[in-house]
């Protein structure tokens, strides 16, 4: 089986996949950076199942955030499973820092929209890691299979006995089903952990969580690939609001 199809099938049996070295070092430090500056100008305080510092509408602030739009590495594995009618819903960060706790495992898909078996989810999630993960720093906690658990959450007084925490290599995707069930770890640290989360929809729920619309520069619109147009609705410009879930950064 080759590389793409390993990961293609992971996703449908797990409800994940891990992808390693997706980006180099250098643009790590350099989207690390930018949203540090900007998280401390920008971010608000998330208080989501646990609290972090959290940034929204990425593709709004930094051009250097526009290569998680529809990297060739990742893209190409929503579309395996979603199909290509797609947006970016949303591209957002969290900063876990020392002492934030873990949150509740849960599901990104409202109960009313899961999807099974080979039915298409609409939602995928991916988590960028701008930091190594680990269970020291809170990395991403997962439920293998829980996608197809026809539950949102845990029930009240369910143990999970079978999440994991992967330890992963600053520069890793998690590639994630909507509806496995999830959530960030606590920091045990002393230093912040950063992720960019690109979260893609289709069909039904076809809007916007932050609409990329709401604050782009007209001056970055040339630098966009056909492609990343498209998942932002930005091919005929930025004329006309769309629906969002909210307008704020």
């Amino acid at each position: 089986m080759d590389d793409f199809s390993q990961h293609a099938t992971e996703l449908r049996v797990y409800g994940y996949t891990l992808l390693d070295n997706v980006l180099d070092g250098e643009t790590v430090e350099r989207m690390r950076d930018t949203l540090q500056q900007a998280a401390a100008e920008l971010g608000v305080e998330s208080t989501h199942r646990g609290t972090a510092r959290h940034l929204a509408n990425l593709v709004t602030i930094d051009p250097v955030f526009f290569e998680c739009i529809d990297h060739p590495r990742v893209l190409p594995l929503v579309e395996d499973l979603m199909g290509n009618e797609l947006i970016l819903g949303s591209l957002s960060a969290r900063l876990v820092r020392p002492g934030d706790p873990g949150q509740t495992l849960h599901s990104d898909v409202p109960f009313g929209l899961h999807r099974y078996g080979t039915e298409a989810p609409v939602m995928m999630n991916t988590v960028w890691a701008l930091d190594d993960f680990s269970s020291a720093n809170g990395g991403t906690r997962l439920v293998p299979g829980s996608h197809q658990s026809h539950l949102f959450e845990p029930p009240d007084g369910f143990i999970v006995k079978h999440e994991i925490q992967p330890a992963i290599k600053s520069g890793s995707v998690i590639v994630t089903h909507g509806q496995t069930w999830h959530g960030g770890g606590a920091n045990h640290t002393n230093a912040n952990r950063h992720a960019i989360f690109g979260h893609y929809r289709n069909g039904s729920w076809m809007r916007f969580q932050c609409d990329p619309h709401h604050g782009f520069d007209p001056a970055w619109l040339d630098r966009l690939s056909p492609r990343q147009k498209q998942l932002l609705r930005m091919e005929h410009g930025l004329s006309d609001k769309l629906a969002a879930d909210f307008y704020e950064r």
